[in-house]
């Protein structure tokens, strides 16, 4: 998606000094989070305040859209690529702004099935997030954050999304790739995310991130596979070697193709008032929070 504005979205990330973040909707901040000073995760704490962009899905929509392409199908998932645009677009307290966008999903397999079950028994308000599984708690390796609390598996509206799940025509989730988390949160979907997750299965997901085709750093990616496929060619003599450059040209083409296709970085703007201003925002809307991140 090619997005021509707002400069400064209605939900965004903010930073100061310290590793410090914030998602704010609007004026409410709806998550903090501390990355820690070893980079082995970061501890968040959520507001409670969180609202989703998108308009409530009705069960009909999504009868319509399985008629249309089987679900879980590329088609399928085009259709509700074009409704989340929609909503994007519209939201006046979405995280679109100025830029390229992707829209897609989980092409790069972030998500690890043994991770899922996780989400139903362990998604506190107040949490870690750890990174790469430096003998942090198992259940803090997950994937994915809730931006609320999931409702319990019983709730009306989850059974109604888990008997859509059992039907097979269950919408995706939605979600945002924020890379100062290093995790996609949920913009939409929550209680799809516990039904599919009641249901003994995982959702389908597509996920929202700034294209890397936007950065300069695309071009200083590919110079490396770039460099070795060339030094690879040069190396190939003999009657195969026709055959053999081919397939490293499209080796080549499929290492570029996950550089272009892959996620920039989130945009993040300056906290107003820096560290001081964001210790008392912490400290007003999640009273007792003190995350220990000089570890």
């Amino acid at each position: 998606m090619r997005v021509e504005g707002p400069v400064k979205p209605g939900l965004r990330m903010e930073c100061a000094d310290g590793r410090r973040l914030v998602l704010t909707q609007g004026a409410a901040p709806v998550l903090f989070a501390r990355q820690r000073a070893t980079h082995r995760g970061l501890h968040y704490a959520r507001t409670g305040r969180y609202s989703s962009p998108f308009a409530p899905l009705r069960a009909e929509r999504a009868r319509t859209v399985a008629e249309f392409a089987e679900p879980g199908s590329a088609e399928w998932s085009e259709r509700w690529a074009a409704h989340a645009e929609v909503e994007l677009r519209g939201a006046a307290e979405g995280p679109l702004h100025a830029g390229e966008w992707l829209l897609a999903p989980d092409v790069h397999r972030w998500f690890k099935a043994v991770n899922w079950p996780t989400l139903l028994t362990h998604d506190p308000d107040r949490g870690h997030l750890t990174w790469f599984g430096y003998g942090d708690p198992v259940e803090d390796a997950r994937d994915l954050l809730p931006l609320r609390a999931l409702s319990a598996p019983e709730a009306p509206r989850v059974k109604a999304n888990r008997r859509q799940f059992r039907e097979g025509v269950l919408p995706p989730v939605f979600v945002w790739w924020i890379s100062g988390l290093n995790s996609p949160v949920v913009l939409d979907g929550h209680d799809r995310l516990t039904a599919a997750l009641a249901e003994g299965g995982r959702p389908e997901v597509l996920i929202l991130a700034r294209a890397a085709g936007d950065s300069r750093g695309v071009a200083l990616l590919s110079a490396r596979p770039v460099e070795e496929y060339e030094k690879r060619v040069a190396a190939l003599e003999g009657p195969l070697a026709a055959s053999r450059i081919a397939h490293q040209g499209r080796r080549l083409a499929a290492e570029l193709r996950a550089i272009t296709s892959g996620y920039d970085l989130t945009r993040a703007w300056p906290f107003p008032g820096g560290a001081p201003a964001w210790d008392a925002a912490a400290a007003t809307h999640v009273p007792g929070w003190a995350p220990d991140a000089d570890r």
